[in-house]
């Protein structure tokens, strides 16, 4: 039972597409480190020795920052873009997209514009 950032890897997975598991870590991330820990990426997460799963976890550590301190950094990042009240910061306090979606026909439902037919929730045009 692989174990890495506190995160147990599944079993019957390979060892690239388990270490996207965790938080932090993408394809791209998880190739790199398999590169440089020097395993093979094709064996299955249960079949990592002890030595092979201490590389795999040292390189984590020491060169990525994932789970719990990913996650507040992200979310460090957002309250400071609420603080100074930048265009991305006003859009997160909304709860609209932030990064230049169209919302006049996408996200009805972040709006409040739930419509379950055709014609519900449309708003109503005034008859001049």
């Amino acid at each position: 039972m692989a174990r890495i950032a506190g995160v147990v890897l599944p079993q019957n997975k390979r060892v690239d597409i388990a270490l996207t598991y965790i938080y932090g870590i993408g394809t791209t991330s998880a190739r790199k480190i398999i590169k440089d820990s020097g395993v093979d990426a094709s064996i299955r997460a249960k079949d990592l020795t002890e030595d092979q799963e201490k590389k795999l976890r040292e390189q984590v550590e020491k060169h990525y920052k994932v789970e719990g301190e990913a996650k507040r950094e992200k979310l460090s990042n957002i309250k400071r873009l609420k603080e100074i009240g930048c265009f991305r910061g006003t859009r997160h306090v909304k709860g609209l997209p932030a990064r230049g979606q169209r919302t006049k026909t996408n996200s009805r439902t972040v709006r409040g514009n739930v419509r379950r037919t055709m014609g519900s929730g449309k708003r109503k045009l005034e008859k001049t």
